[in-house]
């Protein structure tokens, strides 16, 4: 016994035998290592998949749904597949994008209901209101406004003196959906092009009440005119404001105060008559 323990100790000793051990061992670990990976890389994993063409807005149910099996390092490099139904089901396409039959899911495609321009509309803030505006491939800079996109709003108008009146009047609108003359969302994945005849936004009361006097003006030279601004107006924007006090003042000017007699409540204490009355708007 003693022979062979000190035979194996000369045996490792020797620098020869310790340097192919290290090599065997360096081979059996690099080995082990790229099988392991390969594996990896190769092993099957399964994703959902479009059954069929998915358009904007569909709300997406497990029968829109099939699975595939595909290799891991293709679902490993790809940070944005969806890899389970569990985040689709009750999830829409989002505006403006489509899933081909046989497509995989991404995340930057699908969107809560909540994020969809017909729920944005729906439920827009207490004290706002949601104003259209008319407008045309020409006034839209191109079709280059998009839902999201922050504006401002210019009037153009001639005051009593013929003199031009030009300037912003309500600045930071967001923008809740772009529509065709037919009401459709012109930016939704349609097989037939759009042309946008309507803005949807919407602002504080008192805003919608100024923009439906000034366009109530009489005369056909009032224009009330979207802007649209970089991305880091969108990005940042500030608070809904009314920019101009002269061209506010100038369209108010336009409105006259009448009383509103069905809305009258007259009552009698001897000969003192005590007269309530609301007014509405009416514009010149």
């Amino acid at each position: 016994m003693g022979n062979v323990v000190t035979s194996l100790k000369r045996f490792l000793s020797n620098k020869n035998t310790v340097t192919i051990i290290g090599v065997i061992a360096g081979i059996l670990v690099l080995y082990i290592g790229y099988n392991w990976r390969v594996n990896q890389a190769t092993s099957p994993v399964t994703i959902p998949y479009a059954k069929t063409r998915l358009d904007s807005r569909h709300e997406i149910t497990s029968e829109d749904i099939g699975y595939m099996q595909v290799a891991g390092d293709v679902v490993k490099k790809s940070t944005n597949l969806i890899k389970s139904a569990n985040e689709l089901i009750g999830k829409q396409v989002q505006y403006g994008n489509s899933i081909p039959e046989n497509g995989f899911f991404y995340n930057n495609q699908i969107v809560d209901s909540a994020s969809t321009p017909d729920y944005a509309i729906s439920n827009i803030k207490d004290g706002y209101t949601v104003f259209n505006l008319n407008v045309d491939i020409n006034s839209t800079y191109g079709n280059s406004i998009y839902p999201g996109n922050y504006i401002d709003l210019y009037f153009k108008g001639v005051d009593d003196s013929r003199r031009i009146i030009f300037g912003k009047l309500i600045e930071s609108i967001e923008v809740l959906d772009v529509r065709d003359s037919q009401g459709q969302h012109v930016f939704e994945t349609s097989a037939e092009s759009r042309v946008p005849a309507v803005l949807v936004f919407a602002v504080p009361d008192e805003m919608f009440s100024l923009l439906k006097k000034a366009q109530y003006i009489s005369g056909s030279s009032v224009e009330i005119i979207p802007v649209p601004r970089n991305a880091s107006y969108s990005a940042n924007p500030g608070e809904t404001n009314v920019s101009s006090v002269y061209i506010r003042d100038f369209i108010l000017s336009k409105a006259v105060m009448l009383p509103d007699d069905s809305a009258t409540n007259t009552t009698t204490d001897d000969n003192n008559t005590d007269i309530n009355q609301n007014q509405n708007t009416t514009i010149g």
